[in-house]
């Protein structure tokens, strides 16, 4: 792990440096705070900082309050040395931030127990990071397909409009259905059914742009939100996803399936402001449309209707 060390005294610095590497650690130093403080803004900066109290530039106080308003995507444990003894000293470092303190003439054994607190906290914070992260992703996510859920597609379908609205640009929504999907289910099997949702979830994937948005609607459907003019970037994104279902079965455990899916496109233009409710509704009466027409095709609704 890496250790940045903030001090200003040469001796004191190859002693603290000394020590830490004897034990393992992977020293950064920086001779003043103002350079500490720069370090410690850097993308992989040391997630544990040894700060002397009094430097050239900004102390480490004054460290300590720059850190902790960093945004709090890492941690960084912070570790005060100071020649301060007094109470209100102390209580100023920890309110600037500082998680602990070491007075000096420091002790080696005192200084290595407090890193190995140091360290055992910032794995705490690492795991609760990552409980966080998957709780999110449940979430906002599908279990079965990995993609946006419904109230996650939902939420980017409102964001995408309302922003099309405000800037006067286009948006088209498209809904997918795959065509039969209950027949597969009743055929092969509910496992086999989940293989298909899964391999059509990725194939549309495929198919789209990095702006594009794409989501589980419920059941075999889906809804894919399109930045750009109307119908004409619907119509390519929902081609380019029809032909990429049909193109080839699907391997399951239970043999090869063949799968097609239709697909109904609904846009806005922001000189003519539309809910997302009708835009989905329009959407969904051209999915029904492609159906009635013989399935494996993409209809377009129309505002006039």
């Amino acid at each position: 792990m890496n250790v940045l060390v903030a001090e200003d005294d040469n001796l004191n610095l190859r002693i603290l440096q000394t020590f830490l590497e004897k034990w393992g650690w992977n020293v950064v130093v920086a001779r003043d705070g103002t350079e500490a403080w720069t370090l410690l803004q850097q993308e992989g900066a040391p997630s544990m900082a040894i700060l002397d109290w009094m430097m050239p530039g900004m102390d480490g106080v004054q460290v300590c309050r720059e850190v902790r308003r960093l945004p709090e995507q890492r941690y960084t444990y912070l570790i005060l040395l100071t020649a301060k003894f007094q109470k209100q000293d102390i209580l100023e470092g920890f309110d600037a931030g500082a998680d602990d303190y070491l007075t000096k003439p420091f002790d080696a054994n005192e200084l290595r127990a407090r890193l190995r607190a140091g360290c055992r906290i910032l794995e705490l914070q690492e795991q609760l990071r990552q409980a966080y992260a998957a709780m999110e992703l449940r979430a906002t996510h599908d279990a079965s397909t990995t993609l946006w859920n419904r109230a996650a597609i939902l939420e980017a379908a409102h964001a995408e409009l309302s922003r099309a609205h405000r800037e006067g640009t286009s948006v088209n929504f498209i809904l997918a259905d795959l065509d039969d999907f209950k027949q597969v289910n009743d055929v092969y099997g509910h496992l086999a059914g989940d293989a298909v949702l899964r391999e059509a979830a990725q194939r549309m994937q495929g198919c789209m742009r990095p702006y594009d948005s794409l989501g589980r609607y419920g059941g075999e459907e889906f809804l894919i939100v399109v930045p750009g003019p109307v119908p004409a970037s619907g119509l390519r994104v929902a081609e380019r996803v029809r032909d990429s279902i049909a193109q080839a079965p699907v391997e399951t455990p239970e043999g090869r399936i063949c799968i097609t899916v239709s697909l109904g496109v609904a846009g806005s233009s922001g000189a003519s402001p539309v809910e997302v409710d009708q835009l989905l509704r329009l959407a969904d009466t051209a999915l029904y449309r492609a159906k009635h027409e013989g399935r494996n095709r993409v209809a377009v609704g129309d505002l006039a209707e």
